[in-house]
Parts: C-alpha cells; structure tokens; sequence
C-alpha cells in the first residue's frame, strides 16, 4: 500500500488495545509513518509509547482515515473527541455497534465504515469483514481494505443485516477452535497421553490442518484424502460426521442471534 498521502494527510486512532495495537503495528511494518499517526488511549502501553506516534495530542484537521477500536461501552466518552475532524474516513472495529451510532454522532454525511475483525490478527492472520453506509464510495472502501489488511484477509458484505452471520462464524469462531484444540487434548488423556503432550498434538494438528486448509483445496478433498477406506480416520469421523454439522450451524447460530439481540 502506497502511504505518500496518508503520510501527508495523517491517521488517527482511537483506542490502542490489543486489536488497535496489532493494527498499528502492522501499519507501521508496511511503512506507515509514525509521525502521521496520532493515537487517543487514556493508558499507553509502554510498547506505544515507544512507537514514535504522536500520542494524545492535537489531532489533525482531516487525516485520511480515523480508526475506532475502543470497546462499545466506551464510545459515549471517546466519540465526542472526533467530533472536530473534516473530510475523513471513518472506520470502527468495535464489535456490535451498528453505522447508525456513528452517523448520530458524527452526521449523515459522515462516511463510515463498520468492520468486524477476528482476534488472529494479533499475529497477522485474522479476517476482517467490511460494509460501507450510502456515503462512501469505492476508494473508501479500498482505503478502508488497504488498512486492515495490515492484520490478514479482508472481504466485502452486501449489506450490514450480513455483520450478525460474520459475528456467529468468523467473530467469534477462534473460541470455537481453541476449544476444540481444549476437547482434542482430553480425548488424547483419555487414551493414555500426558496432559503436556496430548495439548501439543492437538495444537500443532488444528495449526498444520488450517495451514492446508489455505492452500485453496476444498476441505471436503482435503478431508477425503486423509481417509482410507475403513482406516482409523474413518472410524473417527463416523462418530464425528453425525453431531458435528447441527452442532455447528446450532453454535454459529445462537452466537449471530445473540448479535442481533444486543442491538436491542
């Protein structure tokens, strides 16, 4: 991503915890300035303070994108010190919170992109889910994509009704896996492995497995290779292949209605 403009222009960030700081790292790894970026986070970390970035200073009259990554029940406080920016783009990470909280607060004609990222971008492989209100246009919203792909994937929705489903699977789908990683390691107890090394199985296979599954075989293929006919895998997956579907679509399922519940 070419930041000539950006630098000149400037960025804004509100809010450096874990999901902002990953974001700025990866800005500045790609060659972000820091001078041009101006953070707003009541508790620097030490990290932070040792990026360089201006911090908790005067902001810059219309940087090219203002970044929202404090936590929903923070916005009340934190959004009034936005409130002076022109002619920028703003983009929130902050789970729940619909573009309509954002456009009572900043106008109608603020153009805002709502964004709903995934805790592995911590370490560069998250995925991030992007919708735009009326108001942004195309370059918006590759500006908008050009960013958070500092901390992995990015794709576009065809409207925001779409941000429960992204929740329900890919928002909340890590806990999902680390839990699985938490059942694989007691079945391995269960047939006689050490606690320490039935986890590191269980780790290293859900690690190496996701490793393949973005080669861009199908899983299915991927799957159907790894089973011999009447072989061990397939003595598992007749156990598994009967609960885990309904499982799943009942588990992405409550987790995007509890999405739409706390909208109110």
């Amino acid at each position: 991503m070419d930041f000539t403009d950006i630098n000149a222009r400037g960025v804004v960030l509100l809010g450096c915890g874990k999901m902002g700081g990953a974001m700025l790292a990866g800005w500045l790894a790609k060659g972000l300035s820091p001078a041009a970026v101006t953070v707003l986070d009541p508790k620097p970390s030490a990290w932070l303070q040792g990026t360089g970035v201006n911090l908790n200073t005067d902001l810059p009259d219309a940087p090219a994108i203002t970044l929202i990554a404090v936590k929903p029940q923070m916005m009340g406080d934190a959004l009034p010190a936005l409130q002076s920016l022109t002619d920028t783009l703003y983009v929130s990470v902050a789970a729940g919170t619909p573009i309509s909280a954002f456009e009572a607060v900043f106008g109608s004609d603020a153009r805002i992109v709502r964004a709903m990222p995934n805790t592995p971008a911590a370490v560069g492989r998250g995925i991030t889910a992007i919708i735009g209100n009326p108001q942004t246009g195309p370059a918006d919203l590759d500006l908008a994509e050009g960013f958070l792909s500092a901390v992995g994937e990015v794709v576009r929705l065809e409207h925001e009704d779409q941000m429960d489903a992204v929740t329900g699977l890919s928002g909340s789908g890590p806990a999902y896996v680390f839990h699985m990683i938490e059942a694989m390691r007691d079945a391995g107890v269960a047939q006689g492995l050490s606690p320490d090394l039935a986890l590191q199985l269980a780790r290293a296979t859900v690690a190496g497995a996701g490793e393949l599954a973005m080669t861009g075989e199908e899983p299915g293929q991927l799957r159907i290779n790894v089973t011999s006919p009447n072989g061990t895998t397939q003595a598992g997956l007749e156990v598994l292949m009967k609960d885990l579907p309904d499982l799943m679509a009942r588990t992405v399922g409550a987790a995007a209605e509890r999405s739409r519940e706390l909208k109110g």
